[in-house]
């Protein structure tokens, strides 16, 4: 099993930039693809990114498209979701999530999780 650590979240002003990155340890040999989900307080637990091992295949949601870009170093088994033009909303949990299968990733599918980074966007 993969462990994951996500770091980088905050609070960042509407229309800001924030980074947030995923670190993988453990079962790193094995092929994996890794994305982002997203917890608000009150709301259905939304898909956010993936990426493929080999970051060649990309997946968005519609909301972020665009404005989130994905990316991986395996050089340092982790995986960046570097999140521009933020919108004032609600705070939400931004959770890493590693799976041996591609394509957007089911929010809460059977994946391995980290434990969340909280972001706040402010108006």
């Amino acid at each position: 099993q993969v462990q994951l650590v996500e770091s980088g979240g905050g609070l960042v002003q509407a229309g800001g930039s924030l980074r947030l990155s995923c670190a993988a340890s453990g079962r790193t040999e094995r092929r994996y693809a890794l994305g982002w989900v997203r917890q608000a307080p009150s709301a259905e637990r939304e898909f956010v990114a993936s990426i493929s091992w080999s970051g060649g295949s990309t997946y968005y949601a519609d909301s972020v498209k665009g404005r989130f870009p994905i990316s991986r170093d395996h050089d340092k088994n982790t995986s960046y979701l570097q999140m521009n033009s933020l919108n004032p909303e609600a705070p939400a949990i931004y959770l890493c999530a590693a799976d041996g299968l591609v394509g957007a990733f089911a929010p809460r599918g059977d994946h391995a999780w980290g434990q969340g980074a909280p972001v706040t966007v402010s108006s």
